[in-house]
């Protein structure tokens, strides 16, 4: 394998070299692998990744998807599709680059005429791609569906620069920026799109956590890549990630999961404390904080042979009647009515499936300084922007 992928010419170049020690030694190995994965079921010689595949892979739909391989091919031309040397230079800027980098490749990649000129026009494009990549959902519904939340977006973007040939005003990278600072929930999911399948979910609730004290999500677990096992899973989220979201989508369609403000670890009784809640993104979106009735927060069991004492993870409620809860074979799970958060049950039967389990860890600005306080009020409540976002989704039922 190795570069054998790319031609030698485009192997040695500067930006390909620079962009490779981006990554360690065993994630760009992996890339390699996902690289021959794909190629190979592009009819390209194995060469490159077709736009069907690409599209198909990343799950990107609409414009923005079209927008995203294209920007992505870019370095070789796209005429074969992507390769190898276009996803490893496009994942170190994008992924590893600097936020100016970043913020760049976002500016242009939401430009989904690819003209130079970011007009409302390409912003109702984004918003309707995001849609559409959210729920999967046909384009014709969004745009009948949604007229007005776009609206609310749209009307609070700034359109400032004079681009010729273009009628009307576009946005500067600055007037993009502000924006982007006005919808924190949207940068993260335009910033995410070339992460694996199926890791989009913690977007959802980015609002549950001020802003300014977040300072990084980070991926622990995601049962696709590491596989379905509990002991997997601890051995993941136990190094030093004190705070974690856990997310759930069962095999009905259903998201909803829990954040842990305490580490994952072996207890034979509930613990944890009151920054602990449980939210539901899918099909319905809320947040459900601790009332003080009980301090039932958190639970991990490993190897217990009691009965009393079910193995696996869960938050709120009483054993074998949680709030929330995985078994230790992280093959079928249950969620009741909790006293604890006061939440109905998150999935639509008291019993589920999970289809994709995730961890992030969630890393704060001035952790240990932070004052343990319950902010009252659902996400929706507390951040208008997030709010809004959910109601761009279809999401917002909630507080109201």
């Amino acid at each position: 394998m190795g570069n054998s992928q790319a031609s030698p010419a485009s192997a040695s170049s500067s930006r390909f070299v620079m962009a490779s020690r981006a990554f360690p030694k065993q994630e760009l190995d992996g890339l390699r692998e996902l690289f021959a994965s794909l190629a190979a079921q592009s009819r390209t010689g194995g060469r490159a990744i077709s736009r069907p595949v690409f599209l198909e892979y990343y799950q990107v739909r609409g414009r923005l998807g079209d927008r995203l391989f294209q920007l992505v091919a870019k370095e070789s031309g796209g005429s074969d599709g992507v390769t190898f040397e276009d996803l490893i230079i496009s994942k170190a800027t994008y992924g590893r680059g600097t936020r100016d980098e970043v913020d760049e490749f976002i500016y242009q990649l939401c430009d989904v005429t690819g003209d130079g000129a970011l007009t409302r026009s390409d912003l109702e494009s984004v918003l309707a791609s995001v849609h559409e990549t959210v729920f999967a959902i046909k384009k014709e519904a969004v745009e009948v569906s949604n007229n007005r939340p776009f609206e609310e977006f749209l009307n609070s973007a700034v359109f400032s620069k004079d681009v010729e040939g273009v009628s009307g005003k576009s946005m500067s990278l600055s007037d993009f920026r502000n924006w982007c600072t006005l919808l924190p929930s949207l940068r993260k999911f335009l910033g995410n799109l070339l992460m694996p399948p199926d890791s989009e979910y913690a977007w959802h609730i980015g609002g549950g956590f001020s802003q300014h004290e977040v300072q990084e999500w980070k991926l622990l677990y995601h049962s696709s890549l590491h596989g379905q096992s509990f002991n997997t899973f601890l051995g993941k989220v136990t190094n030093g990630d004190a705070q974690t979201v856990l997310i759930v989508k069962d095999t009905e369609g259903s998201i909803y999961g829990g954040y842990a403000s305490q580490p994952w670890e072996r207890h034979s009784d509930f613990y944890g404390d009151m920054k602990t809640f449980l939210f539901k993104c899918y099909p319905q979106a809320s947040i459900f904080r601790p009332t003080g009735a009980n301090k039932n927060l958190q639970w991990c069991a490993v190897n217990f042979s009691s009965e009393n004492i079910p193995n696996g993870i869960g938050f709120g409620g009483q054993p074998h009647h949680f709030g929330l809860f995985l078994s230790a074979n992280f093959d079928q799970g249950h969620s009741f009515t909790c006293s604890t958060f006061t939440s109905p049950p998150l999935s639509k039967t008291n019993r589920f499936r999970p289809e994709v389990i995730e961890c992030w860890g969630i890393q704060m600005r001035g952790a240990q300084d932070e004052k343990l306080e319950l902010v009252k009020g659902t996400v929706l409540e507390r951040f208008k922007e997030d709010r809004n976002m959910l109601k761009m989704v279809g999401l917002a039922n909630a507080s109201d």
